[in-house]
């Protein structure tokens, strides 16, 4: 599909990304069904039309994500754009990280997303067109101190989409990755941090320089969601998409630095074959 209205289904649609996503579709006649933690307050920032639905979702749940697919389904007949865009970062050393935090962390940053795909993809196969956005982020590319279940997630977010893309190509549904930088959104106001806090590994330190960071990140939000808006609109879109220069240029430096160290150990590499 092309140019014509779209019928999307977004995740975390509270606030940053989600909601300027939902707000720029709706306000070209597009419908949403947007799930999100307060459906009064999303009706506050949207306001209140038919072409929004909005769906309170434990999206960590099979079963709720398959219940709010359905619903889309009777409400708007068939879903276009597919948006995982819901989650969060948790800082703090594996060490002090507890099982249940990585868990979580995991489960909204990962689980969640396959959920959501499960139970679209029935629908947009059978419709034979459809496309899937998912949200990783640089930290998909880059392995950073102090984030590794969040790194976990979002570099498990980009095999997924790979392996999903090849998966459903020959149903006309399209597959893209997305790895955004640091952009001006509430995402630096909303990372959780260890409860357990071992005083090595400067989590609270930590926590004062991302909370100062909030407000000065170099992406503009609402160029983001326009250029979603975009590909959503392309007959061949990128299956992997880096957005901000921030990315481009860590992605860069990093495949660089993993070239020279597969190089390194050329040698060892080719050791092994009998």
């Amino acid at each position: 599909m092309s140019n014509t209205e779209k019928i999307w289904f977004i995740t975390g649609t509270s606030k940053g990304l989600g909601l300027s996503l939902t707000k720029l579709a709706l306000s070209q006649g597009d419908k949403v069904a947007a799930t999100t933690r307060n459906i009064e307050a999303l009706r506050q920032q949207v306001g209140d039309t038919d072409n929004l639905l909005p769906l309170q979702v434990d999206i960590t749940s099979d079963e709720a994500v398959k219940a709010a697919v359905d619903q889309v389904i009777e409400k708007f007949g068939r879903i276009d754009v597919v948006v995982n865009n819901a989650g969060y970062s948790l800082v703090g050393s594996m060490e002090e990280m507890t099982d249940k935090e990585f868990r979580e962390t995991m489960d909204v940053n990962l689980f969640a997303t396959v959920n959501v795909i499960r139970n679209t993809i029935p629908h947009l196969r059978a419709q034979q067109h459809g496309h899937i956005i998912n949200i990783s982020s640089n930290a998909g590319y880059i392995g950073f101190s102090m984030a590794s279940s969040y790194n976990a997630a979002k570099f498990a977010m980009i095999g997924l989409s790979e392996a999903l893309a090849q998966e459903v190509k020959d149903f006309g549904i399209k597959v893209t990755v997305v790895g955004p930088g640091q952009f001006r959104t509430e995402f630096m106001n909303s990372i959780n941090y260890v409860t357990n806090r071992i005083d090595i590994y400067g989590v609270t330190e930590a926590e004062k320089m991302w909370s100062s960071f909030s407000g000065k990140q170099p992406g503009d939000p609402e160029k983001l969601v326009a250029i979603l808006v975009q590909i959503a609109n392309m007959e061949q879109p990128p299956l992997q998409l880096l957005l901000g220069s921030d990315t481009y240029e860590l992605v860069k430096a990093k495949r660089t630095q993993d070239e020279a160290e597969f190089e390194r150990w050329k040698e060892l590499t080719l050791s092994t074959d009998f």
